[in-house]
């Protein structure tokens, strides 16, 4: 056979089967992913912030009531304003500015109660409107809206206020109750210790026992919101059980006014009386209502006892040094003020981050 039919012969001859590939199985369907990246927030749950609002709203409304109860009428139509031109004013510029209409969220509504019951329940009503049109307007919405705003905008609408009437903003009604005193017939504790000490205090209550009982209860002159240091504390415990306030900034700040007031007391160190202190004026208000406000104090918590101490160290300096009997209003705006820098020098660890020893070794 010749070499060229070898080779047609070796051509033509058929190849071997391959052998038959297995079956591919069809995957099975994957579980659900136990986790998800995603951009923060990571932690969610069924809160809004229309339910926060309207539960603080709520954790008030009893120091409010009582205030009603206490002042009559004019205290009455003082918060309705309050509320209403908050809520007016918050309403007509989102419309204005074609903004999602969120005025009655309860955010507004809690900064003019909040306004109305930082002053005296004789201001006009007129003033008590163009100071929620402030707070909310150049407060709140010029800056962004809620969550933007630097300061409180309650505060900045008191403080409007009282540069603009402080005769207004400082006029009071009669005390009430068996507290009586011919002098200072219209002062509030606060101004009668700033004007004549401690002892005309005690003596217009008839007695330090008296005094606290009277200053607890809510039986004595002052804002609408400085009257009845109870319901105040009740509802700042009840923003604390439902966890939309950090008990660590109102217990700091109290803290801090109660020691500095007993150690530079009247009479030398360590004669003051922190009972009184606490109780007087418009502390625990800001402590637990203003203090506290999640958009104004700082991030983390060791700035948040930073701001708190700070905020009643100033409390205590307006008080025992300054020209106002009450501190609580200009020394929250000006720890608002430096909330930004507590934020900046103040920062958690980042999740991984490597704290370095001197010298650059990692520990």
């Amino acid at each position: 056979m010749s070499e060229e039919t070898k080779t047609t012969t070796a051509t033509a001859a058929p190849a071997p089967k391959a052998p038959a590939k297995p079956a591919v199985p069809k995957p099975e369907p994957k579980p659900e992913l136990m986790f998800t990246v995603s951009s923060s927030p990571h932690i969610r749950d069924g809160e809004t912030v229309t339910h926060i609002m309207w539960q603080v709203n709520a954790a008030l409304a009893p120091a409010a009531l009582f205030a009603i109860y206490h002042f009559g009428v004019p205290a009455l139509i003082n918060m309705a304003v309050g509320i209403i031109a908050a809520v007016a004013a918050e309403y007509i510029w989102q419309k204005a500015m074609h903004q999602p209409v969120t005025a009655f969220d309860g955010s507004a509504c809690i900064t003019g109660l909040l306004l109305a019951m930082s002053m005296s329940p004789i201001l006009p009503p007129w003033m008590v409107a163009i100071g929620s049109a402030i707070a909310i307007i150049i407060a709140k919405q010029s800056m962004g809206g809620l969550g933007f705003n630097i300061f409180n905008p309650a505060h900045i609408g008191r403080a409007a206020l009282m540069v603009s009437w402080p005769v207004a903003m400082t006029t009071w009604t009669t005390l009430a109750g068996d507290a009586s005193v011919d002098a200072m017939a219209t002062a509030t504790p606060l101004n009668v210790l700033k004007m004549q000490g401690y002892d005309a205090v005690v003596q217009m209550f008839g007695g330090q026992g008296a005094m606290y009982q009277a200053m607890l209860l809510g039986n004595r002159n002052g804002s609408l919101g400085e009257t009845s240091t109870i319901f105040l504390l009740l509802g700042g415990l009840y923003l604390i059980y439902k966890g939309y306030v950090n008990w660590v900034v109102p217990a700091v700040m109290l803290a801090t006014v109660a020691v500095l007031t007993w150690v530079f007391g009247p009479s030398g160190l360590f004669t003051g009386d922190p009972i009184f202190h606490l109780m007087a004026g418009g502390l625990m208000l800001g402590a637990f209502f203003m203090a506290t406000d999640m958009v104004t104090i700082p991030m983390t918590v060791k700035g948040q006892i930073i701001f708190a101490a700070g905020a009643g160290a100033l409390t205590v300096l307006i008080r025992l040094l300054g020209g106002y009997p009450e501190g609580v209003c200009y020394a929250l705006l000006l720890m608002n003020a430096v909330t930004p820098l507590i934020d900046r020098f103040v920062k958690p660890r980042m999740f991984g981050e490597v704290k370095h020893a001197k010298g650059g070794a990692a520990k």
